[in-house]
């Protein structure tokens, strides 16, 4: 596979979203995001009628569920939405509502927070990448794990991940200016998803344990079952592997390695040849057209315009 094909559409209106929700206020977290135009959806979510389910739920859950109901794609929460009502998720969305109500900021801006479902919708997830925690800084998290906005560089697991991809691919070129933004990779099928989709400020792993573990389990546990033709799982490290127990591997493929991060990388990430096996795989699968275009070259002056939020406060 050649990586010179120019990603032409690099960045789309979907990061333009993004600056909707760049306040983490109360009323951008739990009010009432501008909704997301409808995706091809699968056979399920088709048939899905989103205004019948929001009739069934109570006020409050309207109320705390505000942000699914109008930035979650169709396509998943038509098989996500049985989930969104139990009692553990709900907890969870009241203890995010306190901490913003106390001042608190979370990462990533709420628009966001479910970009991953909006980029990916279910019928076009050809391979997953599992993360654990979104970054805790200002302007990195957008949704999508690994992945960070311009003018942010890339953090250093993403580094490696170039340099595991330069294995596989000698002729891929890192994006100039040390860009970080996987936007591509997203609209190409690649599922970028962090088992904890919220995070407090500069505080790492603050909202691990909380209950989003259950939700994203669910989203892994959907590809599994209704991605019948095979997807590729890339499970780097012990967290991601673990979440793999359940993955038909007689349908799907598993790869696993140490992960990208510069604390385990060079036990077996660098040299793991998974960019290169992924699209093997698909190749045999769904033929030329079903593998996966790792270039990464984009305008980043129009990324800069389009998915840097006006800067936070």
């Amino acid at each position: 596979m050649s990586l010179k094909r120019k990603a032409a559409d690099a960045v789309t209106s979907e990061a333009k979203k993004a600056k909707a929700g760049a306040n983490s206020s109360i009323t951008h977290f739990f009010g009432a995001p501008k909704v997301i135009p409808k995706t091809k959806a699968s056979i399920a979510a088709a048939e899905f009628n989103k205004d019948d389910w929001v009739k069934t739920l109570t006020e409050e859950q309207k109320q705390l569920l505000t942000l699914e109901i109008n930035t979650l794609d169709e396509s998943w929460l038509a098989h996500l939405k049985d989930e969104l009502v139990t009692t553990q998720f709900l907890d969870l969305k009241r203890f995010l509502k306190k901490e913003v109500l106390s001042g608190k900021k979370v990462f990533p801006p709420s628009a966001d927070v479910y970009s991953w479902s909006r980029l990916t919708p279910l019928d076009k997830v050809k391979v997953v990448i599992i993360g654990q925690d979104p970054y805790h800084n200002q302007n990195q998290a957008h949704g999508l794990c690994f992945s960070v906005r311009p003018p942010t560089p890339a953090p250093p697991s993403l580094g490696n991940i170039y340099k595991s991809l330069t294995n596989d691919y000698p002729d891929f070129v890192p994006p100039p200016n040390k860009s970080g933004l996987l936007t591509p990779w997203a609209e190409r099928g690649v599922l970028m998803l962090n088992t904890s989709l919220t995070v407090e400020a500069h505080k790492p792993a603050s909202h691990s344990g909380k209950g989003w573990e259950r939700l994203t389990q669910k989203v892994i546990d959907v590809v599994n079952k209704e991605r019948r033709g095979g997807v590729v799982f890339l499970a780097w490290g012990k967290h991601a592997q673990d979440r793999m127990k359940g993955i038909d591997k007689a349908k799907h493929y598993v790869l696993q390695s140490a992960h990208p991060s510069p604390f385990s990388a060079r036990n077996g990430f660098l040299d793991n040849g998974h960019f290169k096996k992924t699209n093997e795989w698909l190749e045999t699968k769904y033929g030329a057209e079903g593998i996966i275009d790792w270039n990464l070259t984009v305008d980043l002056e129009k990324a800069d315009a389009d998915v840097n939020p006006a800067k936070e406060h």
